[in-house]
């Protein structure tokens, strides 16, 4: 079983990866992975979720091998490669830009293939910030998530989670950079401040060059003054690498709104769910038991 797109999971698959989280959560060190080689294709330059893919693995007692992705960017079909991969590993974990890369590595893999980012979307990432705000808000499915700032990949994909998942999702930016047309589940704002005292969950990503502009980040930065507007009890969840003076504040990082740096703690655990997901599948009742 692959993951590649959050879209492509049921709600019920979703609920069954935080079900399974938190039994890693409780029993941290267990030989789940042992025997189980992973190929992880990861720049040099990924720092959180490489570390946390390659700990997971290592606690579970399995064993990875790292490649460049620049490997799959040879002229050799990628249905190729995975089939000869598969005589070795038993699953690629994929840090690539190029989400077409990760489909037709799929589409010929005999093992599971993980997305680990890609230009379009970030799933791994998403899934771990959903658990990790349910874990503090019990009623996560009853909030409203407000991201500010373009669409990219972290955007989209906390669309695609709130489609799934039923969550009232409201983007802020400016004009264009709409997701697709409004639905039940999303709704596009160019105002921000007409949006925050509705707000639970205010998320961020790091700014594209061309919007690090004096005018965008006076209307749309989340600083102290405009978290105070949320609703009682917001919670501040940027994306990293997150930038202070840029798409949040010095002083909203160092408030009492900011998720904080734990709140990342659930990544490793929520990763290991997946992997452990994908590879056993068929065993469902093993796995979650």
């Amino acid at each position: 079983m692959h993951f590649l797109d959050i879209e492509e999971w049921k709600p019920e698959q979703i609920q069954d990866i935080f079900g399974l989280t938190d039994r890693l959560c409780q029993n941290r060190e267990q030989p789940l992975l042992q025997g189980k080689t992973f190929i992880l294709f990861f720049p040099e330059s990924s720092l959180r979720t490489r570390v946390s893919f390659e700990k997971g693995i290592r606690d579970l007692r399995g064993e990875y091998i790292c490649i460049s992705p620049e490997a799959l960017n040879k002229r050799e079909q990628l249905s190729d490669v995975i089939s000869y991969m598969a005589n070795w590993a038993d699953a690629a974990v994929v840090r690539h830009p190029d989400l077409h890369k990760l489909r037709e590595l799929s589409r010929g893999a005999s093992i599971p293939v993980i997305n680990a980012m890609t230009s379009e979307n970030h799933p791994c990432e998403i899934m771990s910030d959903l658990y990790a705000i349910s874990k503090r808000r019990p009623d996560y499915k009853d909030l409203v998530y407000t991201f500010v700032g373009p669409a990219g990949n972290i955007s989209r994909t906390w669309m695609s989670m709130a489609k799934m998942m039923n969550l009232n999702f409201h983007h802020v930016c400016t004009e264009g950079n709409a997701l697709g047309p409004e639905t039940a589940n999303y709704t596009f704002h160019t105002s921000l401040d007409g949006i925050l005292p509705d707000s639970d969950i205010l998320l961020t990503d790091s700014l594209p060059e061309e919007y690090r502009t004096a005018e965008y980040i006076g209307k749309y930065q989340l600083n102290l003054q405009r978290m105070r507007m949320a609703k009682p009890g917001a919670m501040l969840n940027p994306c990293p690498p997150f930038f202070r003076g840029e798409e949040i504040s010095a002083d909203a990082i160092n408030s009492d709104y900011f998720a904080g740096y734990e709140f990342k703690k659930s990544l490793l655990f929520v990763q290991q769910a997946i992997m452990l997901y994908c590879l056993y599948h068929s065993e469902r009742a093993v796995v979650l038991e």
